[in-house]
């Protein structure tokens, strides 16, 4: 038995993990690689394997670095089934139409540019109806529900606590190469205990292969409380200065926990009342939508404050734009308010409208709620690069842009040092995936401390007998 690591590996994006099981291959994520355009652009359009020869997926959630790509492995001759919670289905049928419109809208507005200037011609790299035909393949599937998805080969999900639908994969498989029955586990992007809207992500006892995230693998995360004072600070300081606050937010999760965020401190007058607060996503309307069904998901905290308070996700100043007239009006306001806005890298969507018409106000603010790859525009707000491009036109960075890291919902060292704690019996072999390569080095350094043998922190492309 072999695993191929074919992304997130030594970065955190992309997630495609690839088995060789009993002479079939089972892939694990089909995510988009996320950094320079051209580089995003080339490992997207290309799948560094066969996707014919591919006889199952098995897809731990639905954000697109772990999803967006299903339509392009579908297009390329997969024929199998795609595995995942039913959250996660209901999630993929917004969030794939979505990503090909976004892709065909960002080619129509580039090939403009690049006509004007002589350049080549960009094709997106699948289509709407692409997208839509890959559900087609989609199974559905309950946590803690064992069920046999190829001949040797049973699945279990756990609930990942990292948004709506997430997943830690097991897979229990018969070798019959080597006459043993193995376990691997795939711990998909573990979520945070003790955190608003979902439950906490479940412990898993065995395992003897182990494929685990690293994002936040060597540092902690500011105390949950820190988190309500800091966006009550930067809201409130923005608004006295009459500024507007421009949120770059991942349309699943984030999204939804904000919106939550901000309910609460309006019903506690900590921020103004009648601020505007815009969110400005299809994607994120319809992903609210899909939360809103399937409060099977909701931990205790949630479940109270709807019975006392209603909607949490929504509250008298808050207006969800769906058209492209509503999203082009916000342009036009005058008083302050908050826009949350796709993608949450700030890589393509409405978001870029709002950042081109707002970074060059000192009056306003860019706050920044989660992880930024390398070479993307997100990047370059956080490190307050002094000129920007946006739609390949420089822009002077004169707003101010505030960072606040404690939002993430990927574990941090600790708690996913705790996580791996909970094994009864260790794993034998473990694999460092979705995180930054220093990053991925620590954690590979803080297991092996913690008395984990033969830990590993794959290359991208690399195979390893399992």
């Amino acid at each position: 038995m072999e695993i191929t690591f074919h992304g997130a590996v030594r970065t955190v994006t992309g997630s495609q993990h690839l088995l060789h099981v009993n002479g079939k291959q089972i892939l694990l994520d089909c995510g988009f690689y996320q950094g320079s355009r051209q580089e995003s652009y080339r490992r997207n359009r290309q799948l560094p394997y066969d996707a014919a020869r591919v006889d199952v997926m098995v897809l731990s959630h639905a954000h697109i670095d772990h999803s967006a790509n299903i339509p392009n492995l579908v297009k390329s001759g997969f024929d199998g089934d795609i595995y995942c919670t039913y959250a996660t289905r209901d999630l993929c049928s917004v969030m794939l139409h979505d990503s090909a419109e976004i892709m065909a809208s960002d080619a129509e507005y580039l090939n403009k540019k690049n006509k004007k200037r002589g350049e080549a011609l960009v094709e997106p790299i699948y289509t709407v109806e692409d997208a839509v035909r890959s559900l087609d393949y989609f199974v559905g599937t309950s946590y803690n529900r064992r069920r046999q998805i190829m001949p040797g080969v049973w699945l279990t999900f756990y609930d990942a606590g990292h948004i709506l639908g997430s997943a830690i994969v097991a897979l229990d498989i018969e070798d019959e190469e080597q006459g043993r029955t193995v376990r691997v586990v795939f711990s998909g992007d573990l979520g945070r205990p003790d955190r608003p809207i979902l439950r906490d992500p479940t412990y898993v006892e065995e395992a003897d292969v182990l494929l685990i995230e690293s994002t936040y693998g060597d540092r902690e995360h500011e105390a949950t409380d820190a988190l309500d004072d800091k966006l009550r600070s930067v809201v409130n300081a923005t608004y006295k200065r009459g500024g507007k606050i421009i949120i770059p937010s991942f349309a699943v999760g984030r999204t939804q926990e904000l919106v939550y965020r901000l309910h609460e401190l309006v019903n506690r007058r900590s921020i103004p009342p009648n601020m505007g607060v815009y969110v400005d996503s299809p994607m994120a309307i319809d992903a609210t939508g899909i939360y809103r069904l399937h409060p099977e998901a909701y931990d205790e905290e949630l479940g109270a404050f709807m019975l006392e308070q209603g909607d949490p996700f929504g509250f008298d100043m808050l207006t969800y734009t769906r058209s492209v007239n509503q999203s082009k009006e916000l342009n036009f306001l005058r008083e302050p308010a908050i826009i949350i806005s796709a993608s949450g890298m700030a890589e393509n969507g409405r978001i870029l409208h709002h950042l081109k018409n707002n970074v060059e106000d000192s009056r306003n603010t860019i706050l920044i709620v989660g992880w930024q790859a390398p070479n993307t525009l997100g990047r370059r707000l956080v490190e307050k690069q002094p000129r920007v491009r946006i739609f390949g036109e420089e822009y002077d960075l004169r707003a101010e842009v505030v960072t606040i890291n404690g939002f993430s919902a990927h574990a941090d060292r600790s708690e996913l040092l705790d996580w791996v704690g909970h094994f009864t019996r260790k794993p034998r072999q473990t694999f460092i995936v979705h995180g930054e390569e220093v990053t991925s080095l620590s954690f590979a350094g803080q297991l092996m401390r913690e008395g984990l043998e033969n830990v590993h922190v794959p290359q991208l492309g690399q195979t390893f007998t399992v």
